[in-house]
């Protein structure tokens, strides 16, 4: 029998929201919170293990994700506002998956992508079970956007990654291990900084 190939994903969730006014990551969205509906559509995806790194706002996230399939875990530098951190946080939590076999990638998402389509997630995880190529990601008009994957015997490039590197370096850096999936819809690009965004974005708002 051929051994599944399993997924898992970092959600990057620790910013203070600072152009929003407020904690985004849990303002309303449908019937559930902005973070809430990320997390609902990495598992209707088939996600295996959905980890949700937290920073400002912490206790208000991890109490919208109560009950969800996700679980949380804090990075105490959030307030460097770098993602790379939260990042190397996450992943490290998911090298201690008790998944049978382990993961084999992890996708990176965004705690304020509310707006991310189960459909284009299980194009992006479809690539990488199809060849397995190192990097995986979604482009809308020549655009690169979230979520993306990562290969896990490319995490330790991430670890290893000093102060002040960037996510976007290290993209850059492999650009050439890049596997891209041209998807329709510009959801990938979309995310909610500011309160604008927010109504003009969310089911909730008039």
């Amino acid at each position: 029998m051929p051994v599944k190939v399993l997924v898992g994903a970092v959600v990057l969730a620790a910013g203070q929201s600072r152009r929003m006014g407020q904690p985004k990551m849990v303002l309303p969205w449908g019937h559930t919170t902005v973070i809430g509906q990320v997390v609902d559509t990495l598992h209707q995806a088939g996600t295996a293990e959905i980890v949700v790194v937290t920073g400002g706002a912490r206790q208000e996230v991890e109490l919208a994700l109560q009950n969800s399939p996700a679980y949380t875990v804090y990075n105490p530098d959030f307030a460097a506002g770098d993602m790379l951190s939260s990042l190397q946080r996450g992943l490290r939590q998911l090298q201690q998956s008790r998944q049978p076999g382990g993961l084999a990638a992890a996708l990176v998402a965004l705690g304020d992508q509310p707006q991310m389509l189960a459909a284009t997630v299980r194009q992006v995880t479809g690539q990488f079970v199809d060849g397995c190529p190192p990097l995986v990601a979604p482009s809308y008009q020549m655009r690169r956007g979230h979520p993306w994957l990562v290969r896990r015997d490319l995490w330790e490039a991430i670890f290893n990654l000093g102060p002040g590197a960037t996510l976007r370096e290290f993209l850059q850096a492999h650009a050439g291990l890049i596997r891209y999936i041209e998807v329709d819809t510009p959801t990938i690009l979309s995310d909610l900084d500011t309160r604008e965004d927010y109504q003009r974005e969310s089911p909730t708002t008039p």
